[in-house]
Parts: structure tokens; C-alpha cells; sequence
């Protein structure tokens, strides 16, 4: 019998009636947390892994422009096919900048599964 999957939660919340970090039971919303961690970690906040992220975050403060969104677009891609390549597949990156708002929509393949799913994140100031 195989045994379940678990993970730390991400964000990291401690679960109050059993004492203990929350865990994460759904493989699918794991990957998809990894997913955030590599969007919204900025390069040098980690430290043993300074270069981990791409740092969307930052991104909003960029000139809002067709050109900025590429850049966010093309950064994007970069960073989850070299943190999370053995995990997803990414099928697509598409980045909108409407004022102080990244529209962020990545199109992915869980490996594992050989399962296509989307995910959409707004990053504001």
C-alpha cells in the first residue's frame, strides 16, 4: 500500500489544535505552492540559494509597458523550468501589466500525473 503524501503548507501556519505545522495532503496544491515560492521569492532571500526566485515582486515597480510585461513574461519562464523542471512541464507564460498589476497566468503539466492545470496570480503593490 502506498503511503499518502504530505507537505509543509505553504505559507508555513502552524495547525493550533494538533500543535504542529499545517501540512499539505493535495500533490496538485504542493506543486502550485512551489510555483508561488519561485514567484514571489526574490534572488538573494534565501541564503543558502541566493540565486532561487525570479522575483515578481519587484517587477511591479518596472515601467508599465507591452516591454516590461515581456521581460516579467520571459524571467518568469526561466525561473520555474530551472527550479521546478523535474515537478512541471511549463506549457505557457502570459504576463499582462495594467497599472500597478501583474496579471500573471501559467500554464503547466504535472509530470507526475501527466495533468494540465493553470494557474493565475495577481501580484499588487
Amino acid at each position: 500500500m502506498s503511503r499518502p503524501f504530505t507537505s509543509i503548507r505553504y505559507p508555513i501556519a502552524i495547525d493550533a489544535p494538533l500543535g504542529r505545522l499545517q501540512e499539505e495532503t493535495d500533490y496538485a496544491a504542493h506543486v502550485e505552492q512551489l510555483i508561488k515560492q519561485v514567484l514571489l521569492t526574490s534572488p538573494g532571500e534565501r541564503i543558502n540559494r541566493p540565486d532561487f526566485g525570479c522575483g515578481v515582486k519587484r517587477m511591479v515597480f518596472a515601467p508599465n509597458s507591452e516591454v516590461a510585461a515581456r521581460l516579467a513574461q520571459v524571467t518568469i519562464l526561466e525561473a520555474l523550468q530551472r527550479w521546478l523542471d523535474p515537478v512541471i512541464t511549463v506549457n505557457s507564460v502570459t504576463v499582462r501589466a495594467l497599472d500597478e498589476v501583474l496579471q500573471i497566468l501559467v500554464a503547466y503539466t504535472l509530470k507526475a500525473r501527466q495533468e494540465r492545470r493553470y494557474l493565475n496570480l495577481e501580484v499588487t503593490l
